[in-house]
């Protein structure tokens, strides 16, 4: 082959790859790593890449800046299936601009300002099926602008102004949210997608929904309602069986209700966030045995001791619990602000031995009986069944017994100090069941595992045993005291707070009816505090308390009120002394011990001192005043000395009164016994 062929034959083939060379050229600032596809991401251009390769599917030009679309911009991308534009600042789609991509199936023009949709904007896109709009600022539609999508499968409108939405007739639909905007519900004939699978209507202030829409929508599974103003969940939905997924978050539904949810039994995904939840009622939880993720974040849960078995819910049934970050304790303040899922058991509050229970409350019969190993009456590792010719009784069955006040004051007393505070309602009482687990005996106008339900009394089939103790009827809505000192009251608000779910505080009123001063004082509680402590109080004291919806005047006369009396001061008693007498004995023989030895110390000092002062030739056995010439030196055996100094002349204005004085003090010297004088 010669060279001049070799030229010409390699010149045609490089003429015949030019074309598939051009239309591989990826656009500047763009990467095209993946066949096919092209992302065009944070370019900072207000218009579209130029020279897109007509082979491209998949085209992704989000967070460009781009304030315009023309149709020559997308002009001959004739296999493209995944279009990109969310997160640029376009503001209109105009007509026929995507008339040319007819093999478009998914199309996001999602977080742009478009302001309105015309009726040729989505023109000649006739195998769409997914079309996203949400977070624009889209105030009208045109009624037929949805015209001709037959195959759209997701129609995402949430976060706009729309007032008014077109009727849509899109069989193939099976996605729908239109939250988030001015819009009325639509009705069963603005709806005529019978195929909807999922509905999204959060946030358009509905307080019910429209029975026939929901019922023509047979194939609904998944409903959002949430952050509306639905006061109870809907009747409609009491019975709509079919659905898998509910989220009923931010309305204010109140207290939560097994017989509104009995038939949602197939529920998978269900989100109570927002719902001012302090529990879940008892049973509940287990109403759904296909749950498998449940949200419950920003309730502000009382952890106690009740609220203990729903971790163990969570772990039994394999449950994800969403938002776990954001679901806390808010009571009580020992648990205040930690994460629900990460505490244990006993953080709850929950007893961690088990007591065994005498006659008190019930007898218990087992046909073997283990040998005994502990005393009754003590505290065990595990629970002791005792054996007993007595008859059963109902733990369900309200039968109060007799023992001495002793018994029953002890009895008392141990259950309170096993059982967390306020566990059961309605005047009932705690208990540990054979199990070891905490439960309430109920009066008989009252039922549930912690009294919960109020009840008609019923006449008893089992005959009434003697009384151990008298339950106090107690109004449904009052509050009550269960502990009380010389200084405080604890206050049990749990039964008032209760029978006002929508409360927004509790303003609490006392006065001092025994003292002086009955000036009322007021305190103002958060309602998600159901037992506050009242301090400061004077002892031995009688306390009228009330409390009264926070902003209303209090209503003595509905039952909001309580009299309770602080208890007294104690001092210990004396100890046993002896008689004063006997104490005084010692002191008074100290004291004129030492008063005589300083008598007699003063007495040897006064008579040094004369006998140094006496003349030589004063005789000291008839002293004479007047022979004052000379001084006797008082030796330490008590003679005189044999030598005499010379006289000494007196002062010429000396009188006798010094000698004298001397004398008078000391006439008893010459005294045979030779004793001192007492000084007393």
């Amino acid at each position: 082959m010669s060279l001049w062929t070799f030229s010409w034959k390699l010149a045609l083939l490089s003429l015949l790859l030019l074309p598939e060379i051009f239309c591989r050229v990826c656009p500047q600032h763009c990467s095209c790593s993946i066949t096919n596809s092209i992302f065009c991401t944070q370019r900072r251009a207000t218009s579209m890449p130029l020279n897109l390769p007509v082979s491209t599917r998949q085209l992704y030009v989000f967070q460009n800046g781009i304030t315009s679309l023309q149709q020559h911009d997308i002009l001959g991308l004739v296999d493209l299936v995944d279009l990109d534009l969310s997160q640029n600042e376009l503001k209109m789609v105009p007509d026929g601009v995507f008339s040319s991509l007819s093999s478009l199936q998914n199309l996001d023009l999602s977080s742009n300002h478009i302001t309105h949709i015309s009726k040729d904007s989505f023109a000649g896109l006739l195998n769409l099926e997914r079309l996203y709009l949400h977070n624009n600022r889209i105030q009208r539609i045109h009624p037929e602008a949805f015209t001709g999508l037959e195959q759209l499968l997701e129609l995402k409108l949430h976060g706009n102004q729309i007032d008014v939405l077109p009727a849509l007739k899109l069989p193939r639909l099976l996605l729908l949210d239109i939250s988030n905007n001015r819009m009325a519900l639509p009705g069963p004939k603005d709806l005529q997608t019978s195929h909807l699978e999922s509905l999204k209507v959060a946030g358009l202030g509905l307080t019910t929904l429209d029975e026939g829409l929901i019922r023509s929508l047979g194939n609904l599974h998944d409903l959002d309602v949430s952050q509306n103003k639905l006061t109870e969940l809907p009747p409609v939905l009491r019975s709509a069986k079919g659905l898998i997924g509910l989220n009923l978050a931010g309305n204010p539904l109140g207290p939560l209700s097994q017989e509104d949810f009995k038939n949602l039994v197939g529920l998978q995904k269900l989100d109570l966030s927002s719902l001012n939840l302090q529990g879940f009622p008892v049973g509940f939880l287990q109403m759904f045995p296909r749950l498998n993720q449940l949200t419950a974040a920003e309730n502000p849960f009382n952890c106690v001791c009740p609220l203990a078995s729903f971790l163990n819910w969570l772990k039994d049934m394999n449950v994800e619990l969403g938002r776990k970050e954001e679901t806390r304790c808010h009571f009580p303040p020992v648990n205040a602000g930690k994460i629900l899922a990460e505490l244990e058991h006993k953080d709850f509050g929950c007893p961690t031995t088990i007591t065994e229970l005498s006659d008190v409350f019930t007898t218990i019969r087992m046909e073997m009986t283990p040998e005994p190993t502990t005393a009754v009456g003590t505290t065990l590792s595990t629970p002791v069944f005792l054996s007993t010719k007595e008859p059963l009784v109902d733990f369900n069955q309200y039968v109060p017994q007799e023992k001495d006040a002793a018994a029953s004051s002890s009895t008392v007393e141990h259950e309170e100090h096993m059982c967390p505070v306020s566990i059961c309602l309605n005047g009932g009482t705690c208990r540990f069941d054979q199990g070891g687990q905490i439960d309430c005996l109920c009066p008989p106008e009252t039922s549930g595992k912690y009294c919960e339900n109020q009840e008609e009394p019923q006449p008893s089939p089992v005959a009434p045993r003697k009384a151990v103790m008298t339950v106090p009827v107690v109004q449904p809505d009052s509050i009550s005291s269960h502990h009380v000192t010389s200084t405080s009251i604890s206050l049990d608000l749990h039964r008032y707070i209760e029978s006002r779910p929508n409360i927004r505080g509790i303003r609490l009123t006392y006065r001092n009816l025994s003292g002086p001063d009955r000036r009322p004082l007021q305190l103002n509680v958060p309602p998600s505090y159901p037992e506050y402590t009242l301090r400061g109080l004077q002892p031995n004291c009688t306390y009228f308390v009330c409390a009264s919806p926070l902003g209303e005047p209090v209503e003595e006369e509905m039952g909001s009120c309580m009299e309770a009396r602080t208890s007294g001061v104690f001092y210990p008693p004396p100890e046993n002394k002896p008689e004063p007498f006997f104490l005084l004995v010692p002191i008074l023989v100290a004291v004129a011990a030492v008063m005589a030895v300083m008598i007699v110390t003063l007495v040897v000092v006064v008579l040094c001192k004369r006998i140094t002062k006496t003349p030589k030739h004063l005789d000291l056995a008839d002293p004479t005043p007047f022979e004052l010439e000379g001084v006797k030196t008082c030796l330490e055996n008590g003679t005189a000395s044999q030598k005499r100094p010379e006289r000494l002349p007196l002062p010429q204005n000396h009188t006798d009164y010094e000698t004298l004085l001397i004398q008078e003090q000391f006439t008893s010297n010459n005294n045979t016994n030779e004793r001192l004088p007492s000084y007393f």
